[in-house]
């Protein structure tokens, strides 16, 4: 990573903190356009109709109603309700989709014993209708209690509802996915997405990309369903690479992406016979998800430039 674009990332992250700046991002023309590609929309009916669309072209969908500004407990139910509809929809339509959940939308940050039982309501949604919820993770100052979290609802609900997610900027990763494999715990394997120091996060691209080769050979040879989340080639190749030399069949994990991020990529795997699967956000406070996506790529802030020139 050059300094350069550390710099640009950096700037990019702080900013994602500062959801008042929402307002000036949905003024702006070409940066508008650039959200709508990276969310669904900012209601459930529009995220639904993408959905729809996504299984039309066979790949799989996990919902995420983005809300990062919860802060009272009456906020929190209204997230739950949130979920409890969505999957009550995707019930309804038969979509072959299931649900991700922040646990700050729950309460976390302010209450985590509210937290815990708002996340139980929603795996208890996702049980009673044959679904599964993946519980997000986020900043590093709640890891812990997520990790903590997750496994109090996996102890209650099982592997077939309720999963994590392991970020392989992290140094405590390796450690995690052990312990959380030997668990059966399922677990979806991202880099990550915030701005942490070096005290807990590789901060070189190669330390990164050679922890998440280190984990993704750990996952595959579990035994558990786990999730694959990447678009970098190099990653999905190594991961195709390991487990055809482990002859595992294809169906032994899916590889997962975000919404609107090479989509050739997304449509090629799911065509070869890898189950794909594509995370959806949606919802009003759509801001800091979509600063961030722009920090993994900064290049993309050219595209705003460009059309802002041109007018």
């Amino acid at each position: 990573m050059t300094a350069t674009t550390h710099l640009s990332r950096s700037a990019l992250l702080f900013l994602s903190r500062r959801e008042g700046l929402k307002d000036v991002a949905t003024r702006v023309g070409p940066l508008r356009e650039l959200a709508g590609r990276f969310i669904a929309g900012e209601t459930l009916e529009e995220a639904v109709e993408a959905v729809k669309g996504l299984n039309a072209q066979g790949l799989m969908a996990s919902f995420d109603h983005l809300n990062e500004a919860v802060s009272k407990p009456a906020e929190t139910r209204d997230e739950v309700r949130e979920y409890r509809r969505l999957l009550a929809r995707i019930d309804s339509e038969g979509a072959r989709a299931n649900v991700s959940l922040k646990l700050t939308q729950c309460g976390l940050l302010f209450n985590p014993k509210l937290a815990l039982e708002n996340a139980r309501g929603v795996v208890s949604e996702a049980k009673a209708r044959g679904s599964f919820v993946r519980v997000d993770m986020e900043e590093s100052a709640v890891t812990q209690a997520t990790l903590d979290t997750v496994r109090a609802l996996h102890a209650e609900f099982g592997e077939a509802h309720v999963g994590a997610v392991l970020q392989s900027y992290l140094r405590r990763t390796e450690k995690d996915a052990r312990a959380l494999c030997a668990e059966r715990v399922r677990i979806r394997l991202c880099k990550g997405a915030y701005l942490e120091g070096p005290e807990v996060a590789f901060q070189e691209k190669r330390d990164v990309d050679a922890n998440f080769l280190k984990v993704m050979r750990i996952l595959l040879d579990s035994g558990v369903y786990h999730g694959i989340a990447t678009h970098d080639e190099r990653m999905i190749d190594a991961t195709l690479d390991y487990s055809a030399k482990q002859r595992l069949p294809k169906n032994a994990f899916e590889f997962q992406m975000l919404y609107g991020i090479r989509r050739d990529l997304q449509v090629r795997l799911a065509q070869a016979g890898f189950p794909v699967r594509i995370y959806v956000p949606y919802g009003r406070y759509w801001y800091p998800y979509f600063m961030r996506r722009l920090a993994e790529r900064p290049a993309n802030l050219w595209f705003v430039l460009k059309n802002l020139v041109k007018g």
